[in-house]
């Protein structure tokens, strides 16, 4: 059976790419398989991840390679040399273009940790979203997967799952419910549709 050629942008510890491994080892994920993990730091413990799960990464700094431009330019060559079909944003911190987006419509997944339209946009990302969803006192957050496009958080919604506020959440506390309820269960699954739909496609 033909899968699709996923690649899984991170930046830092990588537990929503420990998602993505963890179905792919059970079968959630039987549709692609993760066949590169790009950096945007070479000290991001999701390298590790990698390195244990026997996929190759490449590291892809936009300070080390100097201009947005270098930074897009040595992406698309890594992907090129992977056969890359789908790209899944799993904490990438970096700001892809325009021009980058525009190349894979419908082939960009990013999870954000809360649900769009609430608390997303410029800005708004990791703590910073739980901490604006504990000011804003609201009772229900939650994640979101959607598709990437030129506006920060405005592609299409994928799949989305609530997850209750409780009494005494912190940020710290509301971000690893978010993640255990939410956005290791959300992002596989979304994974797994497109690279369904992908293969279909192409049979």
């Amino acid at each position: 059976m033909s899968r699709a050629k996923i690649a899984v942008f991170v930046s830092g510890g990588g537990t929503n790419l420990q998602a993505l491994i963890d179905a792919r080892k059970s079968g959630a994920l039987h549709s692609g398989e993760i066949a590169l993990v790009l950096s945007s730091s070479p000290n991001a413990y999701a390298l590790e991840r990698a390195a244990k799960a026997g996929i190759p990464s490449v590291v892809c700094s936009r300070k080390a390679l100097g201009s947005q431009e270098a930074f897009e330019a040595a992406i698309s060559q890594a992907l090129a040399d992977h056969g890359i079909q789908i790209i899944v944003l799993a904490g990438f911190m970096s700001i892809l273009s325009e021009d980058f987006t525009r190349r894979w419509p419908r082939r960009i997944l990013n999870v954000h940790p809360s649900l769009i339209p609430s608390f997303c946009g410029k800005g708004m990302y990791g703590l910073k979203v739980h901490e604006a969803a504990l000011a804003k006192g609201v009772k229900v957050t939650g994640a979101t997967v959607h598709f990437v496009n030129e506006i920060p958080d405005g592609g299409e919604i994928v799949l989305q799952r609530a997850v209750d506020v409780l009494p005494g959440d912190t940020p710290e506390i509301l971000q690893r419910r978010v993640m255990e309820q939410a956005e290791w269960v959300l992002l596989p699954q979304a994974t797994e549709l497109l690279c369904a739909e992908l293969i279909k496609g192409e049979n």
